[in-house]
Protein backbone atom coordinates (compact mmCIF):
# COMPACT_ATOMS: atom_id res chain seq x y z
CA UNK A 1 0.00 0.00 0.00
CA UNK A 2 1.36 3.53 -0.97
CA UNK A 3 -1.24 5.61 -1.69
CA UNK A 4 -2.75 9.31 -0.97
CA UNK A 5 -6.07 9.56 0.73
CA UNK A 6 -8.37 12.15 2.38
CA UNK A 7 -10.99 11.97 4.78
CA UNK A 8 -13.32 14.73 6.54
CA UNK A 9 -12.23 15.24 10.28
CA UNK A 10 -13.25 17.06 12.17
CA UNK A 11 -15.50 18.36 9.57
CA UNK A 12 -12.58 19.60 7.37
CA UNK A 13 -11.22 17.74 4.52
CA UNK A 14 -7.91 16.43 5.22
CA UNK A 15 -5.02 14.65 3.02
CA UNK A 16 -2.87 11.63 4.64
CA UNK A 17 -0.36 9.12 2.96
CA UNK A 18 -0.63 5.80 3.75
CA UNK A 19 2.98 3.36 3.12
CA UNK A 20 2.77 -0.30 4.31
CA UNK A 21 3.85 -3.61 2.96
CA UNK A 22 1.44 -5.59 5.45
CA UNK A 23 -1.20 -4.16 6.59
CA UNK A 24 -1.17 -6.63 9.91
CA UNK A 25 2.00 -4.38 10.73
CA UNK A 26 1.46 -1.85 13.40
CA UNK A 27 0.22 1.48 12.67
CA UNK A 28 2.79 4.43 13.16
CA UNK A 29 1.23 8.11 12.88
CA UNK A 30 3.51 10.62 11.79
CA UNK A 31 2.46 14.14 13.28
CA UNK A 32 4.43 17.30 11.14
CA UNK A 33 6.04 20.22 12.76
CA UNK A 34 5.29 23.94 11.88
CA UNK A 35 2.55 24.60 12.72
CA UNK A 36 1.51 24.65 9.41
CA UNK A 37 4.72 22.53 7.91
CA UNK A 38 3.19 19.76 5.84
CA UNK A 39 5.86 16.91 5.07
CA UNK A 40 4.61 14.05 2.79
CA UNK A 41 7.37 14.69 0.14
CA UNK A 42 10.02 14.56 2.69
CA UNK A 43 8.51 11.49 4.50
CA UNK A 44 8.45 9.88 0.35
CA UNK A 45 12.00 10.63 -0.11
CA UNK A 46 13.42 9.82 3.34
CA UNK A 47 11.67 7.42 5.29
CA UNK A 48 9.32 5.35 3.12
CA UNK A 49 11.87 2.16 4.44
CA UNK A 50 9.46 2.44 7.97
CA UNK A 51 6.70 0.41 6.12
CA UNK A 52 8.51 -2.56 5.72
CA UNK A 53 7.64 -3.15 9.63
CA UNK A 54 4.68 -0.67 10.13
CA UNK A 55 1.99 0.76 8.39
CA UNK A 56 3.26 4.49 8.33
CA UNK A 57 0.51 7.14 8.14
CA UNK A 58 0.96 10.81 7.36
CA UNK A 59 -1.32 13.15 8.58
CA UNK A 60 -1.23 17.03 6.58
CA UNK A 61 -3.08 18.64 9.20
CA UNK A 62 -5.63 20.55 8.95
CA UNK A 63 -4.77 24.27 7.20
CA UNK A 64 -1.57 22.53 6.17
CA UNK A 65 -0.23 21.54 2.16
CA UNK A 66 -2.92 19.82 0.50
CA UNK A 67 -5.71 20.28 3.35
CA UNK A 68 -4.81 23.79 3.56
CA UNK A 69 -8.14 25.90 3.59
CA UNK A 70 -8.45 29.63 4.97
CA UNK A 71 -8.91 29.94 8.75
CA UNK A 72 -12.19 31.66 9.72
CA UNK A 73 -12.10 33.22 13.29
CA UNK A 74 -15.49 31.78 13.65
CA UNK A 75 -13.64 28.42 14.01
CA UNK A 76 -12.88 29.08 17.09
CA UNK A 77 -9.19 27.40 16.78
CA UNK A 78 -6.86 26.36 18.99
CA UNK A 79 -4.33 23.76 19.76
CA UNK A 80 -7.28 21.24 20.98
CA UNK A 81 -9.00 21.07 18.19
CA UNK A 82 -5.37 19.52 16.79
CA UNK A 83 -5.61 16.73 19.51
CA UNK A 84 -9.35 16.14 18.54
CA UNK A 85 -8.93 15.70 14.99
CA UNK A 86 -6.01 13.17 15.99
CA UNK A 87 -8.03 11.30 17.83
CA UNK A 88 -11.02 11.05 15.73
CA UNK A 89 -8.63 10.11 12.92
CA UNK A 90 -6.59 7.33 15.26
CA UNK A 91 -10.24 5.89 16.05
CA UNK A 92 -10.58 5.74 12.26
CA UNK A 93 -7.50 4.20 11.55
CA UNK A 94 -7.78 1.38 14.54
CA UNK A 95 -10.89 0.47 13.44
CA UNK A 96 -9.91 0.45 9.78
CA UNK A 97 -6.93 -1.78 10.65
CA UNK A 98 -8.32 -3.47 13.66
CA UNK A 99 -6.00 -2.79 15.93
CA UNK A 100 -6.07 -1.56 19.82
CA UNK A 101 -3.46 0.62 19.75
CA UNK A 102 -0.78 2.94 17.33
CA UNK A 103 2.62 4.48 17.88
CA UNK A 104 2.79 8.34 17.38
CA UNK A 105 5.37 9.83 16.35
CA UNK A 106 5.58 13.95 16.99
CA UNK A 107 7.95 15.96 15.46
CA UNK A 108 8.48 19.85 16.78
CA UNK A 109 4.72 21.20 16.72
CA UNK A 110 3.81 17.84 16.10
CA UNK A 111 5.81 16.56 19.33
CA UNK A 112 3.36 19.04 21.16
CA UNK A 113 0.26 17.49 19.65
CA UNK A 114 1.79 14.19 20.48
CA UNK A 115 2.19 15.07 24.39
CA UNK A 116 -1.12 16.17 24.46
CA UNK A 117 -2.54 13.74 23.00
CA UNK A 118 -1.01 10.99 24.81
CA UNK A 119 -1.81 12.75 28.32
CA UNK A 120 -5.64 12.66 27.03
CA UNK A 121 -6.01 9.29 25.35
CA UNK A 122 -3.17 6.91 26.93
CA UNK A 123 -5.25 4.01 26.24
CA UNK A 124 -4.79 4.42 22.64
CA UNK A 125 -1.18 4.85 22.24
CA UNK A 126 1.42 1.79 22.27
CA UNK A 127 4.59 4.10 22.61
CA UNK A 128 4.87 7.68 22.18
CA UNK A 129 8.14 9.33 19.42
CA UNK A 130 9.57 12.88 19.93
CA UNK A 131 11.84 13.91 17.99
CA UNK A 132 12.92 17.62 17.77
CA UNK A 133 10.69 17.68 20.99
CA UNK A 134 9.06 20.91 22.23
CA UNK A 135 9.14 21.20 26.63
CA UNK A 136 9.03 24.61 27.13
CA UNK A 137 8.45 27.45 24.66
CA UNK A 138 9.80 30.06 26.91
CA UNK A 139 12.99 28.51 27.86
CA UNK A 140 13.27 27.96 23.77
CA UNK A 141 13.00 31.27 22.96
CA UNK A 142 15.33 32.22 25.41
CA UNK A 143 17.80 29.79 23.91
CA UNK A 144 17.61 30.43 20.34
CA UNK A 145 18.27 34.39 21.28
CA UNK A 146 21.34 33.26 23.37
CA UNK A 147 22.24 30.83 20.62
CA UNK A 148 22.14 33.81 17.87
CA UNK A 149 23.95 36.64 20.75
CA UNK A 150 26.32 34.27 20.82
CA UNK A 151 27.70 33.08 17.05
CA UNK A 152 26.22 36.08 15.11
CA UNK A 153 28.86 38.17 14.14
CA UNK A 154 26.57 41.11 12.55
CA UNK A 155 26.18 44.11 13.90
CA UNK A 156 22.67 44.99 12.48
CA UNK A 157 21.81 41.48 13.74
CA UNK A 158 22.77 41.82 17.85
CA UNK A 159 21.00 45.61 17.76
CA UNK A 160 18.01 44.16 16.83
CA UNK A 161 18.07 41.07 19.21
CA UNK A 162 18.43 43.50 22.42
CA UNK A 163 14.57 44.84 21.47
CA UNK A 164 13.64 40.92 19.56
CA UNK A 165 10.92 40.25 22.78
CA UNK A 166 9.25 43.88 22.73
CA UNK A 167 8.73 43.03 18.92
CA UNK A 168 7.64 40.01 19.19
CA UNK A 169 4.92 41.26 21.53
CA UNK A 170 3.62 43.94 19.33
CA UNK A 171 1.95 44.15 16.07
CA UNK A 172 4.46 42.76 13.57
CA UNK A 173 5.47 40.00 15.75
CA UNK A 174 5.26 37.66 13.02
CA UNK A 175 8.05 38.87 10.94
CA UNK A 176 9.86 39.29 13.94
CA UNK A 177 9.22 35.31 14.32
CA UNK A 178 10.35 34.69 11.53
CA UNK A 179 13.33 37.02 10.85
CA UNK A 180 14.49 34.89 14.45
CA UNK A 181 14.28 31.79 12.71
CA UNK A 182 16.14 32.95 9.51
CA UNK A 183 19.21 33.93 11.64
CA UNK A 184 18.66 30.06 13.63
CA UNK A 185 18.94 28.82 10.12
CA UNK A 186 21.87 31.09 8.35
CA UNK A 187 23.87 30.15 11.80
CA UNK A 188 23.60 26.33 11.31
CA UNK A 189 21.64 25.80 14.06
CA UNK A 190 18.46 24.36 12.22
CA UNK A 191 20.02 21.80 9.94
CA UNK A 192 23.68 20.80 11.05
CA UNK A 193 26.42 22.48 8.93
CA UNK A 194 23.38 23.90 6.25
CA UNK A 195 23.06 27.76 6.18
CA UNK A 196 19.63 27.61 4.14
CA UNK A 197 16.40 25.08 4.51
CA UNK A 198 16.94 24.13 0.60
CA UNK A 199 17.18 20.47 0.90
CA UNK A 200 13.98 20.22 2.75
CA UNK A 201 12.41 22.30 0.25
CA UNK A 202 13.40 20.74 -2.82
CA UNK A 203 11.48 17.27 -2.49
CA UNK A 204 8.56 19.24 -2.98
CA UNK A 205 9.29 20.94 -6.17
CA UNK A 206 9.58 16.82 -7.47
CA UNK A 207 6.94 15.79 -5.38
CA UNK A 208 3.62 14.27 -7.57
CA UNK A 209 1.35 15.74 -4.29
CA UNK A 210 2.09 19.06 -5.37
CA UNK A 211 1.25 20.85 -7.67
CA UNK A 212 2.00 24.97 -8.22
CA UNK A 213 -1.20 25.39 -5.89
CA UNK A 214 -0.04 22.98 -3.07
CA UNK A 215 3.07 24.62 -2.79
CA UNK A 216 1.77 27.83 -2.45
CA UNK A 217 -0.81 27.17 -0.63
CA UNK A 218 2.09 25.18 1.85
CA UNK A 219 3.37 28.59 2.49
CA UNK A 220 0.08 29.98 2.79
CA UNK A 221 -0.77 27.18 5.29
CA UNK A 222 2.47 27.72 7.32
CA UNK A 223 1.82 31.41 7.59
CA UNK A 224 -1.68 31.47 8.44
CA UNK A 225 -0.92 28.62 11.55
CA UNK A 226 2.16 30.14 12.97
CA UNK A 227 -0.52 33.74 13.20
CA UNK A 228 -3.47 31.71 14.96
CA UNK A 229 -1.29 29.22 17.01
CA UNK A 230 2.04 30.71 17.94
CA UNK A 231 0.54 33.08 20.74
CA UNK A 232 -1.18 29.91 22.19
CA UNK A 233 1.92 27.14 21.69
CA UNK A 234 4.48 30.16 23.57
CA UNK A 235 2.47 28.99 26.69
CA UNK A 236 3.17 24.97 26.51
CA UNK A 237 5.36 24.30 29.15
CA UNK A 238 6.16 20.39 30.25
CA UNK A 239 8.71 21.03 32.66
CA UNK A 240 6.49 19.32 35.78
CA UNK A 241 5.03 16.36 32.96
CA UNK A 242 7.22 13.61 33.79
CA UNK A 243 4.65 10.30 34.57
CA UNK A 244 3.51 9.20 31.69
CA UNK A 245 1.20 5.89 31.31
CA UNK A 246 3.13 4.64 27.63
CA UNK A 247 6.60 4.23 27.16
CA UNK A 248 8.56 7.78 25.85
CA UNK A 249 10.96 7.53 23.05
CA UNK A 250 13.03 10.83 22.13
CA UNK A 251 15.23 11.63 18.97
CA UNK A 252 16.81 15.07 19.51
CA UNK A 253 19.54 16.41 17.26
CA UNK A 254 23.08 17.42 19.15
CA UNK A 255 22.84 20.83 16.68
CA UNK A 256 19.33 21.95 17.47
CA UNK A 257 19.01 24.92 18.30
CA UNK A 258 15.46 25.54 16.77
CA UNK A 259 14.17 23.81 19.35
CA UNK A 260 16.46 23.14 21.95
CA UNK A 261 17.81 19.77 22.54
CA UNK A 262 19.22 20.51 25.31
CA UNK A 263 16.01 21.58 27.20
CA UNK A 264 14.89 18.44 26.51
CA UNK A 265 17.69 16.33 27.25
CA UNK A 266 17.59 17.61 31.05
CA UNK A 267 13.60 16.93 30.20
CA UNK A 268 13.97 13.34 29.61
CA UNK A 269 16.23 13.07 32.96
CA UNK A 270 13.30 13.80 34.93
CA UNK A 271 10.82 11.21 33.01
CA UNK A 272 9.98 8.13 35.33
CA UNK A 273 8.17 6.33 33.00
CA UNK A 274 9.66 3.64 30.56
CA UNK A 275 11.71 5.80 28.41
CA UNK A 276 14.40 5.76 25.74
CA UNK A 277 16.42 8.73 23.74
CA UNK A 278 18.85 8.52 21.08
CA UNK A 279 21.09 11.46 20.02
CA UNK A 280 22.16 12.19 16.46
CA UNK A 281 25.73 14.19 15.93
CA UNK A 282 25.06 14.96 12.46
CA UNK A 283 21.79 16.90 12.82
CA UNK A 284 20.09 19.39 14.06
CA UNK A 285 16.27 20.07 14.37
CA UNK A 286 15.60 17.60 11.61
CA UNK A 287 17.58 13.79 12.36
CA UNK A 288 14.70 12.26 10.57
CA UNK A 289 15.97 13.39 7.07
CA UNK A 290 19.71 14.66 8.38
CA UNK A 291 20.40 11.42 9.39
CA UNK A 292 17.26 9.49 8.47
CA UNK A 293 19.27 5.86 8.25
CA UNK A 294 19.95 5.75 11.41
CA UNK A 295 16.50 7.28 12.36
CA UNK A 296 14.84 4.64 10.51
CA UNK A 297 16.39 1.57 11.35
CA UNK A 298 16.21 2.74 15.36
CA UNK A 299 12.22 2.88 15.17
CA UNK A 300 12.35 -0.13 12.65
CA UNK A 301 14.00 -2.39 15.56
CA UNK A 302 10.74 -0.46 17.87
CA UNK A 303 8.97 -3.42 16.70
CA UNK A 304 10.77 -6.21 17.43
Amino acid sequence: MNQLEYKIIGGVKQYFGIYSKDTNNPILLYLHGGPGDSCLPLIEKHNLSLSESFTLVVLEQRGSGLSYYKFSKSENLSISIFVDDIYEFSKYLLDRFKKEKLYILGHSWGSVLGIKFIEKYPQLVQAYLGCGQVVNMEENLNSQIKFIGKYSSNLKVQKKLSNIKQELNGDDWVNSLLYLTRQIVKLKGSIYGKTSMNSLITPFLFSKHYSILNLLNRQRGSIQSIEYFWKELMEVNFNNLNNFKVPIILFEGQHDFHVSSEIAGNWYKNIHTKKDYYLFKESGHFPQWEEPAKFNSIILALKN
